[in-house]
């Protein structure tokens, strides 16, 4: 508490990050003190927040160690993080400073384990990825489905995404990022295996799903949030013995099962050759993004189907824009949440079911994001 700020959120110049900051203008409560920082002031002071204006360099490790020596929270939207992260993490697990950003990257993730979980355990610093869309319906929508079956025994949950959005060129711009970096990726994920110990006496499954339909085509579904939980699981016992995921994104027809499968498979191809990437990182402009006419039609629900010791249950987490106005409103309700609530001690890399879990589950629901249980 000896520190100016409560929570900084740098890079709010960008578009998801400017709405970010008009969240927080919203929700934080009087006396919190929090601030604006990034590279250039005159941006920033655009927004015309009544809050202060820090200004730090993403490159510059000298300004980034002054800059989170400020706060108690440090909440970052500028991507893509494997390439503009990484000191910004450092600094903030050297300073004992909370630390929370947007990544869907499972390089970086990897990268920050490897080398600054151990140094933010000692330090007593939270670094908290995937604090928005990725992953937050995901890894809390598991958590509070965890919760409502028995303790001690083996449990089985499956995730069905439905979704209507679109992406702004800032996320267009970072996948294209790590759709180019798979051997990088593969090598990180390596070390990271061999750095990050397995549960005693428990084991972890997580992963896309197969084909199935249920009322609908349930599509296998990689993603990075299959990873943030299984990492969940494995931090906390309350999955069980035996804990098994699987991802899924729904759709109503079999032609738009196909149509999103031919798609999904052209583009990861093209992404993989050097001159498409380069066209395709051409026609995306990062600070853009939908209207607010757009977001206000968007959506997201994801729907869980848990079961363990002959029971089962059916869960819902759903909201509005999934990719900005309802990631902002994560990523602003995961930095109030730590910088204000009683959430577990433990420090070094985190997920949000194990850094914050029920307290944000219950920020969230406040601030419209529901959280229901449909069938038991």
């Amino acid at each position: 508490m000896d520190r100016p700020y409560d929570i900084v959120l740098f890079g709010a110049s960008g578009f998801t990050g400017a709405l970010t900051a008009a969240y927080l203008a919203r929700a934080a409560g009087p006396g919190t003190r929090w601030a604006l920082a990034g590279r250039d002031r005159a941006k920033l002071e655009r927004l015309g927040l009544d809050v202060p204006v820090l200004t730090a360099d993403a490159t510059d490790a000298a300004s980034l160690a002054a800059l989170v020596r400020q706060t108690r929270v440090l909440a970052t939207t500028v991507g893509p993080y494997v390439l503009r992260g990484e000191p910004l993490v450092a600094a903030c697990a050297d300073a004992g400073t909370h630390y929370l950003d947007l990544t869907g990257e499972q390089e970086f993730m990897d990268r920050v384990y490897v080398y600054y979980h151990d140094r933010a355990v000692r330090s007593g610093a939270k670094l908290v990825h995937a604090c928005g869309f990725d992953s937050i319906p995901y890894d809390l929508g598991v958590l509070h489905t965890v919760g409502r079956l028995p303790e001690g025994v083996p449990l089985r949950v499956s995730g069905f995404l439905r979704v209507s959005g679109r992406p702004s060129g800032g996320t267009a711009a970072t996948v294209l990022t790590v759709m180019g970096r798979a051997r990088q990726a593969v090598a990180q994920g390596t070390q990271r295996r061999s750095a990050e110990p397995r549960p005693k006496g428990r084991t972890v499954s997580s992963g896309p799903g197969g084909l199935r339909y249920v009322g609908g085509w349930a599509l296998p579904m990689p993603s990075i949030d299959q990873h943030v939980v299984g990492y969940s699981a494995r931090l906390l016992d309350r999955y069980g013995p035996d804990f098994a995921y699987r991802q899924h994104y729904a759709v109503r027809t079999l032609p738009r099962a196909l149509a999103t499968v031919a798609g999904a498979g052209a583009f990861a191809a093209l992404a993989q050759l050097p001159p498409a990437r380069r066209w395709m990182q051409s026609r995306v402009r990062p600070g853009e993004g939908p209207s607010p006419a757009r977001r206000a039609r968007s959506w997201f629900k994801v729907t869980f189907l848990g079961e363990g010791g002959g029971e089962r249950v059916v869960t819902q987490v759903a909201g509005g824009d999934p990719g900005y106005d309802e990631t902002a409103k994560m990523l602003a309700e995961s930095a109030l949440c730590l910088a204000f609530d009683d959430v577990p001690g433990r420090a070094g890399q985190l997920t949000t079911a194990s850094a914050m879990g029920q307290p944000l589950i219950d920020r969230l629901h406040r601030a419209g994001i529901t959280f229901r249980v449909l069938d038991q």
